[in-house]
């Protein structure tokens, strides 16, 4: 292999708890909720999908399901689909549907799982290229800075940024384009089956690692170093 290309979400990093979430941005605008509130918001935040990057909406609303459908194609679609289906939930002060939208693209709300430093760091020693291909509506790189990983990165393709989003292969190429590799000498890597299954179709070879907290996967960016070759 010439070139590893990892999703974002899920596979090098993890998004906060919604619960947390929630907290941060409650205890940055100085609103008081009693705790059960707290902790009912939340679920219900959990259950409409609004956490970018955490659980699927359990019910979509007919009128967000076009946008949803195409939130990664834009920075207004990706904000439109996930304040919108947050705004399915009240909440004391409707400024904190903005807030929690925001606060989801800090560094902070993010954490690497614990094996991504030393497998991208191992990748590097090897000559071997690597490239983020993401499904977002927000530029990631400051989260990559900020936790230390943005050094070995040599690509970043971000689906806002083209207007397409995966399973298109048109994204596939843009990140081989940008690594100067072809698709038959390429790794993809992910956890979202759909989505980053979509590399081969331009003959990529595809790994899934599983969407998990990282508490619960230590080791799950290993195997890619017995994958390259």
């Amino acid at each position: 292999m010439a070139a590893v290309l990892f999703d974002f979400s899920g596979t090098l990093f993890r998004i906060e708890s919604t619960e947390a979430w929630l907290r941060a941005v409650l205890a940055e605008h100085g609103v008081v909720l009693p705790e059960p509130d707290v902790a009912l918001s939340a679920r219900a935040l959990e259950a409409a999908g609004a956490l970018p990057g955490g659980a699927a909406p359990e019910r979509l609303p007919e009128e967000l399901a076009a946008v949803w459908g195409i939130r990664d194609e834009s920075a207004e679609l990706h904000r439109a689909a996930y304040t919108g289906v947050a705004r399915q939930v009240p909440l004391p002060d409707p400024a904190l549907y903005d807030a929690l939208y925001e606060r989801h693209m800090t560094p902070g709300a993010w954490t690497p799982y614990a094996d991504a430093v030393e497998v991208l760091g191992v990748l590097r020693e090897r000559g071997i290229s690597v490239g983020v291909v993401s499904n977002i509506g927000w530029d990631l790189r400051p989260v990559f800075r900020e936790h230390g990983l943005d050094p070995y990165v040599d690509a970043y393709v971000l689906s806002y940024e083209h207007g397409v989003q995966k399973p298109d292969p048109r994204l596939f190429t843009v990140a081989c384009d940008a690594l100067g590799v072809v698709p038959d000498d390429v790794l993809m890597v992910g956890d979202d089956r759909r989505a980053d299954g979509g590399a081969a179709a331009l003959g990529c070879a595809v790994h899934f690692v599983d969407h998990l907290p990282v508490s619960q996967r230590p080791h799950g960016l290993r195997p890619v170093l017995d994958l390259i070759g």
